[in-house]
């Protein structure tokens, strides 16, 4: 019996009610899938990620990969879930029509990955290396691209980020793995990497790791540093794999969670074996093209939050459904009252409608950005698209790995005691969610990233047209929603107090640097209030929808759009009024936390 639990009706409904895919798909860019032919994809991969990809789940947590002599084996369970999904093709959905993919819309491809990170996130991330395949499409030389990239695709081999050193962590800037220059394009890298996702493994013939290391002589900071493709096997001239290259597994982490995901140290030109590694481009300009995959990577992990969430709720929904246990609270003293569904509970049912709200809210929140990509391949001469993306990241990474990890302790709580044991998946679900938070930018760094690049830099031109969408639902919506347009409307006034106060600090700064530190202390907080107004306003939209199906008449999925509103109204009452805290918080900070001694703390 599998552990996971799919809502493939509302990742449907995202795509195709709250946002128009239906009249796209199929046209233009995504002519290879038309709707009806994204839905059967969606119910294919559905069941491969129930079935084949979930089965590994368990048996690979409590019986992990094998690290030895730099080598590592993957349990067999593991292998065949991997081997289910490319014996399916599903490799091939990510990648454009020219290099044989599907040709599907973004929107499509984050739906499918939500549905397989799911279920079985150690899993998925080893075959997520294709996304280097598409970074050196993109940005790779044609001679990289022959030698490189359609082999990673036609061969099924591996591929990695490497960014992170044991010193610098996430100053990615201070690196020191230097790249020494041999000839051409061709360089020899020494150093140490960690906390490598995949860095080693046996289900691959070969790995294609994107270092980024620092040329000698180059400046310092990310701008000297170069992005160079560094193979666990060369290359011979014929296609054939040649010999050991120098980058070699010399740890594998033991972790908390993901326990079947290897999380290794790699060691470059540490043996007598050089490291060769070959320069992206030819050209030197490692951090913007690694931020191809930084971004879809933070992507990946605020979906692989919201799909945990979600099956984590749904899990403790059947539980909450099945379990019998105390009398209802209006018969609680009657001893010989009939014991009732735990579902009946008013506090059950508070915890349960929480994780409900935020996992749709969540989830309008990572479609709404998908659909925001699918017009960026839409309509690429309107630079608006990119700069709504970026603002959004980092509310899909930050937001959701905070809250999903927060959440899914009350998915737990529903469960009682029972939830805390191996006999249900919750426990290890908290494990594996836990990094979420931490990797690809821990959530101080995306709320620091939000404020002062993607406001601060931008001069707020994004966030206000942003705003603007969110204000023309608070004036216009339907009277049936008239409570929550107003909650929602003044969160939104609210948030704009937080931004107005935080941009006084930064141009105070120009005078006294410290002042800095006030903005600093908020940029977290303005994180929270920025995705939950977003949140509510996609919501409420989603409100408005199911209440004009309903009205329409459709009584097959009354339920369903009965839970939309329920999931709308309960965020608008309990989570949007929290906002005016933190303007409060933010437009009274003197910064005295700065000053107290570090002996203090």
């Amino acid at each position: 019996m599998t552990h996971y639990k799919t809502n493939l009706r509302d990742i449907e409904f995202n795509l195709f009610e709250a946002n128009d895919g239906a009249e796209y798909y199929g046209s233009g860019e995504f002519s290879q899938v038309d709707p009806a032919t994204a839905r059967h994809i969606l119910r294919e991969v559905e069941r491969l990620a129930v079935n084949e990809f979930a089965a590994s789940f368990e048996d690979a947590d409590r019986n992990p990969p094998v690290f030895e002599n730099h080598e590592v084996e993957l349990p067999e369970s593991l292998k065949a879930s991997l081997a289910a999904f490319f014996e399916g093709g599903w490799d091939k959905l990510a990648y454009p029509v020219e290099l044989g993919g599907f040709g599907a819309p973004p929107s499509l491809r984050w739906a499918a990955q939500e549905l397989l990170v799911g279920a079985n996130p150690s899993a998925y991330f080893y075959v997520s290396g294709g996304l280097m395949g598409l970074v050196l499409h993109l940005v790779g030389t044609d001679e990289q691209r022959e030698r490189f990239v359609k082999p990673m695709i036609e061969n099924r081999w591996g591929g990695t980020m490497v960014l992170t050193e044991p010193d610098a962590g996430s100053d990615v800037g201070a690196g020191t793995t230097k790249a020494i220059h041999v000839e051409g394009d061709v360089y020899h890298l020494e150093g140490v990497k960690r906390f490598i996702t995949s860095g080693e493994q046996d289900f691959s013939d070969n790995i294609i790791h994107l270092v980024l290391a620092r040329p000698e002589g180059a400046r310092p900071g990310t701008k000297g540093l170069s992005m160079f493709i560094v193979p666990k096997f060369l290359i011979n001239e014929d296609g054939s794999l040649g010999e050991r290259n120098g980058v070699f597994a010399t740890n594998v982490e033991k972790k908390m969670g993901l326990k079947a995901s290897t999380t290794c140290e790699l060691s470059f030109g540490a043996t007598d074996t050089p490291a060769v590694g070959y320069l992206v481009g030819g050209v030197h300009d490692g951090i913007r093209q690694m931020f191809h995959v930084i971004e879809s990577a933070r992507m990946l992990i605020g979906t692989k939050s919201i799909a945990t969430l979600s099956t984590g709720y749904l899990n403790a929904l059947e539980f909450a459904n099945e379990r019998v246990q105390s009398a209802d609270l209006t018969q609680a003293t009657d001893k010989t009252a009939p014991r009732v569904e735990i579902i009946k509970h008013p506090n059950v049912r508070r915890l349960l409608m929480l994780q409900k709200s935020h996992v749709e809210g969540m989830r309008a929140l990572l479609y709404f950005t998908a659909w925001v990509q699918d017009q960026k391949v839409r309509f690429p001469e309107d630079d608006g698209w990119d700069a709504l993306d970026d603002l959004l990241l980092p509310l899909v990474k930050g937001y959701s790995s905070e809250k999903a990890y927060e959440l899914l302790a009350q998915s737990l709580q529903v469960f009682g005691g029972s939830g805390f044991l191996q006999d249900y998946p919750i426990e290890q679900y908290i494990r594996d969610a836990k990094i979420d938070t931490l990797y690809e930018g821990t959530t101080g760094i995306q709320g620091l990233d939000l404020f002062f690049r993607k406001i601060i830099r931008d001069q707020g031109r994004t966030v206000t047209k942003l705003a603007e969408r969110v204000l023309e639902l608070v004036k216009g919506g339907s009277d049936e929603f008239a409570a929550e347009r107003e909650l929602l409307g003044t969160a939104l006034e609210h948030t704009q107090g937080q931004i107005g106060a935080l941009v006084g600090y930064a141009m105070a700064s120009q005078t006294d640097p410290t002042e800095l530190y006030k903005a600093g202390l908020h940029t977290n907080h303005l994180l929270e209030s920025l995705s939950e107004v977003v949140i509510g306003w996609l919501l409420i939209r989603h409100a408005e929808i199911a209440s004009a199906a309903l009205e329409a008449g459709n009584e097959k999925d009354r339920s369903y759009y009965e839970g939309k509103i329920a999931s709308a109204k309960f965020f608008a009452r309990n989570i949007l009024p929290s906002i005016e805290h933190r303007r409060r918080l933010a437009e009274t900070e003197t910064g005295w936390l700065m000053d107290l001694p570090p002996e203090s703390f």
